[in-house]
């Protein structure tokens, strides 16, 4: 398991990073600088939030798991649902009716083999990280052969919603003084279980988030490295952006000022937990018009990334590029209804959908080649930057 310095990305004296140069790869180079850049690579972990709902989180969350692990055999890809709603495991486990009866048994195991299984067991024992997390997890690709066997999967349970008020009322506790803090680590305790358990392999953990700032989303943020904000070409998705960055960090307009005295992100700098910074912004379901996205979906989405732009000309560290501005790196996904409801309904990762005709229940679905392949290619981008 990593020491607290790597984790936080202290190098130097005590740090067990050394920070001299020397040979590596046939070049010169810093070793503190490039050893840590490697390691927080392939140790890295990403939250799927935005404050608004319907923007793709889930399926999105989905397709970088599956395509990862299915480039990178050698690394463990863990998933953890934090929604209630379950979505992302329910396509993993097979989609639709097919997954019903693998859910069923994981939410009826003794403990619950779901996320919220593992949050009452910590609730049993809040100051004190368990014995093990391996009766958590779950492999997807038992239940759905398509699914890469190194992908696991810590399973969504409808539970979470009931016992978020207990870990809100934990954390609250006055015994011991730092009671919020330890209660905001339990994931990332989790995430240190995974990483020992999957020994010297690399490791990916995808979290995906529930739209609201309930306790579980925060626990989910403050376990992860970056956030990965899908958004929607529309106001809502402008707005929810801007509560994604006032709820992490504090930062907005006069109103979100003047609550800043209580908000998570203060609290957060004042204990000692991290945050994690804004990773990337993907445009999702881009209309697209002749090869490029159509002047209509452009108008749209050009107020969102006004907006991101502005933020990152007065708070470039928020940012995990601090360098460029976010407009100019803003990911684009195609609107592909079809692949997207295939993949979904029957937990096929996008790498191994085909043009030809699907069955979705009852109907029949086709998926032509063109605009499937620049929807792979869309999203294996995406992915390029995990």
């Amino acid at each position: 398991m990593e020491s607290w310095e790597m984790r936080n990305g202290h190098v130097g004296p005590g740090s067990g990073v050394r920070s001299d140069s020397c040979a590596f790869f046939g070049g010169k180079i810093n070793v503190a600088s490039s050893r840590l850049e490697l390691y927080q690579k392939a140790m890295a972990s990403y939250a799927f939030w935005n404050n608004k709902g319907g923007v793709g989180k889930s399926f999105l969350s989905f397709v970088a798991a599956c395509d990862y692990a299915h480039r990178n055999p050698n690394a463990d890809v863990y998933v953890l649902d934090l929604c209630p709603q379950a979505n992302v495991s329910e396509m993993l486990l097979g989609g639709g009716a097919a997954a019903a009866k693998p859910l069923a048994k994981l939410v009826r195991a003794t403990p619950r083999a779901t996320i919220a299984g593992y949050l009452e067991a910590r609730l049993n024992s809040p100051f004190q990280m368990i014995p093990s997390v391996q009766q958590f997890i779950c492999s997807p690709s038992t239940s759905n052969s398509d699914i890469p066997a190194n992908l696991k999967l810590i399973c969504g349970d409808n539970l979470l919603e009931i016992i978020s008020e207990a870990i809100r009322q934990t954390s609250q506790l006055s015994i011991p003084v730092d009671a919020w803090k330890r209660v905001m680590n339990w994931l990332t305790d989790l995430i240190d279980g995974l990483r020992a358990l999957s020994g010297v392999r690399d490791t990916l953990f995808i979290l995906d988030c529930n739209p609201s700032f309930a306790v579980y989303t925060q626990l989910a943020l403050a376990a992860s490295d970056g956030v990965v904000v899908p958004f929607t070409a529309d106001d809502s998705s402008r707005r929810g952006i801007e509560n994604v960055i006032a709820l992490l960090y504090g930062v907005g307009d006069e109103h979100t000022a003047a609550y800043a005295r209580i908000s998570f992100s203060k609290r957060a700098k004042e204990d000692g937990v991290k945050v994690p910074r804004l990773h990337a912004f993907i445009s999702n379901r881009v209309t697209m018009y002749r090869g490029v996205a159509s002047s209509a979906f452009m108008a749209a989405s050009e107020t969102i990334k006004k907006t991101l732009d502005k933020v990152h000309s007065k708070h470039r560290s928020l940012f995990a590029n601090p360098k460029e501005a976010p407009s100019k790196s803003c990911f684009e996904v195609p609107d592909y209804h079809s692949a997207c409801i295939v993949a979904s309904t029957s937990g096929t990762p996008v790498h191994k959908l085909r043009a030809g005709p699907w069955s979705v229940g009852t109907e029949r679905v086709q998926l032509n080649a063109d605009p499937l392949t620049k929807y792979k290619k869309a999203l294996q981008e995406v992915v390029d930057c995990l």
